[in-house]
């Protein structure tokens, strides 16, 4: 007898309903079956949490209208919403943030740019008045929340085109504790931090920027492609036009010999940009750091 076969008739009757219709994208290889009912379950409950915290939180007995919630969310999670916009809820770097459509729910692979952004702030060492971060592209502003999280002392900025983006990272922010110590913005790229007072200030600068080809964003599968923001994806005709602008406009903004660009690229552009960037004199000390499958999918460099 297996363990579904031991649960409840209402988990069963919704575990086959998923184990027939579930697709699941092959970035988010957490979301099993049992991972995915059990994140459904508690949000039916009225409990808020990700899939990757789910089986963490006790399974508690629903009552007839909860029932009937959580098979409106199967329902859903069928027609292809995605799993953590229904319990708006992901988990990223060991912290749990709020999502909702108005940014792209946080990615795993992002987590190599979090984890070396940290890395490089070890790295810089102490700063007067703290270290100066910031972060553009921001989403759901789950990388400035976690750099304020590691740093108490650190400043950190962050930006986004979007403004429900914006609207989101500042719940993130107030969510974590840390929303009077991130400075959030509205505007098109480095823009809101293009001025006299961040010029040759900021130690740390950091990107996750849109790198799919327009062609290839409406090839994306049906539940990115028509539930999370196209502005997220889309990077131009070859997917390297926002990376591009930032390199060109990063040194105005980077500390003199020790402020850093860190930033994310799609898989296959890490020998362009790393060339870019070699030959670019306004960088120095050029870093490719890769995936589990040894391709490249952050660039980090010093301004010279």
């Amino acid at each position: 007898m297996t363990m579904t076969e031991t649960l409840s008739p209402l988990w069963q009757d919704q575990f086959k309903r998923l184990e027939a219709g579930l697709k699941v994208l092959h970035d988010k290889p957490e979301e099993t079956v049992e991972v995915c009912l059990q994140a459904l379950w508690l949000k039916a409950a009225g409990i808020a949490v990700s899939p990757q915290r789910a089986d963490q939180v006790a399974r508690p007995e629903l009552d007839g209208a909860q029932a009937k919630a959580l098979a409106d969310l199967v329902t859903e999670r069928l027609d292809g919403v995605p799993l953590s916009y229904i319990t708006g809820r992901q988990s990223f770097m060991g912290l749990e943030f709020i999502t909702n459509p108005g940014a792209m729910i946080p990615r795993k692979e992002t987590e190599i740019l979090g984890r070396t952004a940290i890395d490089l702030l070890d790295r810089i060492g102490d700063v007067a008045g703290g270290r100066r971060v910031i972060d553009i592209c921001t989403g759901s502003g789950n990388l400035p929340v976690v750099y304020a999280t590691h740093d108490p002392e650190a400043r950190v900025g962050a930006a986004d085109l979007s403004e429900e983006a914006v609207a989101l990272a500042r719940e993130n922010a107030k969510l974590h504790g840390v929303e009077g110590r991130v400075e959030l913005r509205a505007g098109d790229l480095l823009a809101p931090f293009d001025t006299a007072e961040f010029h040759g200030t900021v130690d740390l600068l950091t990107c996750n920027p849109p790198y799919i080809s327009d062609a290839k964003v409406e090839e994306l599968p049906e539940e990115i492609g028509t539930h999370e923001p196209r502005m997220a994806f889309a990077g131009g005709s070859f997917g390297i036009d926002i990376p591009k602008r930032l390199i060109a406009d990063a040194p105005r903004l980077l500390k003199p010999g020790t402020g850093w660009l860190a930033f994310e690229i799609g898989l296959g552009q890490g020998p362009f940009f790393l060339k870019r960037l070699q030959k670019n004199p306004e960088f120095t000390d050029v870093e490719g750091v890769p995936d589990e499958n040894g391709d490249i999918r952050v660039l980090a460099a010093r301004k010279a």
